[in-house]
């Protein structure tokens, strides 16, 4: 049966947890494979929302087994955290899957990201502090620590104290902080140990065996395609692969298993952080899309910043990702608007650009070239049908469908799960 991976076609927060909870009902496995608690899924069900950051949002469909796979990094934390909430407000969380292979955030992880994005002032990423960056660091280092080290007293010993051994001396001899105790970081993660275990499997093992089996897989995606550390706007990226490519990696999913890809794209745009944003908004109308679209961040609760729907960066996540079809979400923040501006290229110095420039110098220049469409200025909330849609609202759909390299299957009129247009099926490619 088919895997399906779900990416995000911009910086973020595109409504990926609700194109997910979308396809609930019809898959078996969801799979988060890359990323931690540096992002957030908020998911509106009946009304009620639920705001996940570690978690994979299968986690609030019953029948669905929830995946961390290898390519997460994990806040044992934050974990907790997420699962006593959850549970507190009825969800059965019991069915999570950890791979023995997914990497811990240390407490000193967390310390070395806050002094180090202090210390660089003006130069800094816009991390959020979660020690993301330096556990994905120390994986490459082959320093890190792995949840199926906290099973070995003795070997958990042995890594924690070499990975101290010289975060110390940073800490100490650049940021002037005062040296971590190993014993401190040891018993932390310990204190963990009995509550996690029935949790942790051989996930790569357990999806291949799921997927022999008949049963259909979802990959989750943390992040989204600008901020993938290979393919998006470097440095202004996260520490680990939100691309399609990443699925494999970070789950032990085979490419060839891979059945379709789809990228959820907002009907505008948003990034939380620094970095180059061409069609950022600086005005009323950013000020209104952020209000009435509840542009804050899951996580951290910062304002997003808005600009327009940048088709460059669409063409871009369909080439980088293969996406065989796209998710339109928050149609209905343009309810109120006349007209609505749509980024078809830029310009750079004077240089017309359809593609993303592979330079980021480039890409920071670059000043976006627009065809305004019409507005339809009627509350497309209670649309089911794509006929249901007003004729303007129809043809901004048809115009970023044929502008994007594949078909728009999915358009979101409203934050809840109902309030969808399912044009065509994810599952079935028909």
């Amino acid at each position: 049966m088919p895997v399906i991976v779900l990416v995000g076609a911009q910086w973020g927060d595109e409504g990926k947890g609700k194109a997910t909870d979308l396809l609930g009902d019809r898959i078996d496995y969801v799979v988060k494979f890359n990323g931690g608690n540096n992002a957030g899924h908020t998911v509106v069900i009946e009304g009620e929302k639920y705001a996940l950051h570690l978690l994979p949002s299968g986690i609030l469909t019953p029948g669905v087994t929830p995946v961390i796979g290898n390519g997460v990094v994990v806040d044992l934390a934050v974990l907790f955290q997420e699962i006593d909430g959850l549970e507190a407000r009825g969800i059965d969380t019991s069915r999570l899957r950890i791979s023995a292979n997914a990497h811990v955030i240390a407490s000193y992880n967390r310390t070395l990201d806050k002094v180090s994005e202090r210390y660089l002032g003006a130069r800094r990423i816009g991390t959020t502090g979660r020690g993301i960056g330096p556990t994905y660091a120390d994986k490459m280092n082959r320093l890190g620590v792995r949840v199926q080290d906290l099973f070995d007293s003795s070997i958990l010993r042995q890594k924690v104290e070499a990975a101290l051994s010289f975060k110390n001396q940073v800490l100490s001899k650049i940021y002037n902080r005062s040296a971590i105790k190993p014993d401190e970081v040891i018993a932390d993660l310990l204190s963990y140990t009995e509550r996690l275990r029935p949790m942790v499997a051989d996930t790569a093992l357990e999806l291949s065996q799921a997927l022999d089996a008949g049963k259909v897989v979802l990959c989750e995606a943390g992040q989204a395609t600008l901020l993938d550390v290979d393919h998006g706007t470097y440095p202004f990226v996260t520490s680990s692969n939100a691309t399609a490519g990443g699925a494999c990696t970070g789950s032990g999913i085979p490419p060839t298993r891979v059945d379709r890809v789809v990228a959820v794209l907002k009907a505008f745009t948003s990034r939380v952080g620094e970095g180059p944003f061409p069609t950022e908004l600086h005005d009323e109308v950013g000020d209104y899309l952020r209000k009435v679209g509840h542009e804050y961040g899951t996580t951290t609760g910062r304002p997003r910043r808005i600009g327009w729907l940048d088709l460059v960066m669409g063409r871009y996540a369909q080439r980088i990702n293969g996406v065989t079809d796209f998710v339109l979400t928050k149609l209905d923040n343009y309810d109120g608007l006349d007209e609505i501006p749509v980024c078809v290229a830029y310009d750079v110095n004077g240089v017309r650009h359809d593609e993303m420039p592979y330079s980021q110098s480039d890409f920071h220049h670059a000043t976006p070239i627009y065809e305004t469409l019409p507005g339809w200025k009627k509350d497309i909330s209670g649309a089911r049908v794509f006929a249901d849609l007003p004729e303007n609202a129809q043809r901004f759909v048809e115009f970023v469908e044929a502008r994007i390299g594949a078909r728009i299957s999915v358009v979101g009129v409203g934050p809840g799960r109902e309030e969808v247009i399912e044009r065509h099926s994810v599952l079935s490619g028909s």
